[in-house]
């Protein structure tokens, strides 16, 4: 071995060992120092960027940092193996590069997701966008260094490999666009409760990414959506209802027909005890004796379907308005409606359409459910009665009937039960 290639491999060794040397020193010394610089810190984005270990990554470039510049004062610039040893250094300083770029990603991503009133907007389908993005660029340029050719070379040469890109990046593409628009258009929200029937989808979304979106159900499980089809299709997103301040109950109460009837004089002594309904009956049945009195003669009057009379449909209608009225969990400023629908084969269906203030699940449950335990069981007094289908106990008593046992030709005791 020559004095030559003796003293070519000292400078070699010399330079590995330098760029060794800087990369631990700002591993175990710099990086510590800034760790300890971040938790004194009062803000709180230096402790994100050392969470994500931003620096840790960045000083793997500082071996490549030294050899681009020592390279040329040891080496022969002529020399074949500068000509590698160059080319090397660029692929390493590239993939670290892309590296520590994605660490940076991140924290921006952390920090950006800390920012008051920032936690839930979907920014990850644009960063992993960016993410892609990069690490196509980082490819092209290893390939052209370790090919030794243009990064316009193989720029070019994807032309003629577009369809096959297309075919196998479909989902990241039209997930990068989607994830575009679900971010601009704040469609959907990290935190959001959404429903999908066409994918089985409804609960929570506990991520968006850059090609689909995950919603955790009721009950626990996890439905994966690819993001375009949040774009594509319908989806109904109940984060409106949670920022407004109040949940809806729209729900009625089936009035069977027969018990409809105008209130006497014994129902409304009954009903004048009631202390929600009390100022409503004194104003309503002014006003009737006052029309009654100045538009219906004595005789008249005594035909029920002459004037004004009180109905216990109406009256009970007039409750529930008041009852809701002095409901403490129900919002008095949204909507509020207690309404008669169209009857049907299932007698009259009584509206209730209010908003109750606390938007909460559970909450919301409990308090719609105490209110129409109250109401089903005031419908008596009121001489009401829901509608329900017969149920099989009902018709088993059809034959205790003598018209019915005669019907179906059975003898029927004279005392007892058949």
């Amino acid at each position: 071995m020559s004095h030559q290639d003796v003293a070519q491999l000292l400078s070699l060794a010399l330079l590995f060992g330098g760029a060794i040397a800087a990369y631990f020193i700002a591993r175990l010394l710099v990086v510590p120092l800034l760790r300890k610089a971040a938790v004194r810190s009062p803000v709180k984005w230096d402790d994100l960027l050392m969470e994500c270990r931003v620096m840790d990554r960045a000083a793997h470039l500082l071996p490549a940092v030294v050899l681009a510049f020592a390279a040329p004062l040891v080496l022969d610039a002529d020399a074949r193996l500068f000509g590698l040893l160059t080319r090397l250094n660029n692929v390493y300083f590239i993939l670290v590069g892309f590296w520590t770029f994605d660490a940076l990603l991140n924290a921006g991503m952390a920090i950006y997701q800390h920012s008051p009133g920032r936690e839930h907007v979907p920014i990850r389908g644009i960063v992993q966008a960016v993410k892609l993005v990069a690490l196509l660029f980082c490819l092209i340029l290893t390939l052209s260094q370790l090919a030794n050719r243009s990064p316009l070379f193989f720029i070019s040469g994807l032309g003629a490999l577009t369809a096959i890109l297309l075919l196998i990046f479909k989902d990241s593409i039209l997930g990068l666009v989607a994830g575009v628009q679900i971010t601009t258009m704040d469609l959907v929200r990290r935190g959001d409760w959404i429903e999908m029937p066409k994918h089985g989808a409804d609960g929570d979304v506990i991520d968006v990414s850059l090609t689909t979106v995950r919603v955790q159900n009721w009950d626990k499980t996890i439905t994966t959506i690819p993001a375009y089809e949040l774009v594509a299709s319908s989806f109904r997103n109940w984060r409106g209802m949670s920022e407004s301040g109040g949940r809806r109950i729209c729900r009625a109460i089936p009035i069977d027909l027969n018990s409809i009837r105008f209130v006497d004089a014994e129902l409304l002594r009954h009903l004048y005890g009631i202390r929600l309904l009390r100022p409503y009956l004194e104003q309503k049945v002014r006003e009737i004796e006052e029309h009654n009195r100045e538009h219906i003669s004595s005789e008249e009057i005594k035909v029920l379907a002459n004037g004004r009379r009180l109905t216990n449909i109406g009256t009970f209608r007039a409750y529930c308005i008041a009852y809701l009225r002095n409901h403490p969990a129900i919002h008095q400023d949204m909507t509020f409606l207690v309404r008669q629908m169209e009857p049907t084969a299932e007698g009259l269906p009584l509206q209730i359409y209010v908003f109750v203030k606390d938007t909460r699940w559970a909450v919301y449950e409990a308090i719609q459910a105490d209110i129409f335990d109250h109401l089903l069981a005031v419908l008596p007094e009121f001489d009401l009665h829901s509608f329900q289908l017969p149920a099989g106990r009902d018709l088993r008593g059809l034959d205790r009937t003598p018209a019915m046992a005669e019907k179906l030709g059975r003898q029927w005791p004279a005392t007892g039960s058949p």
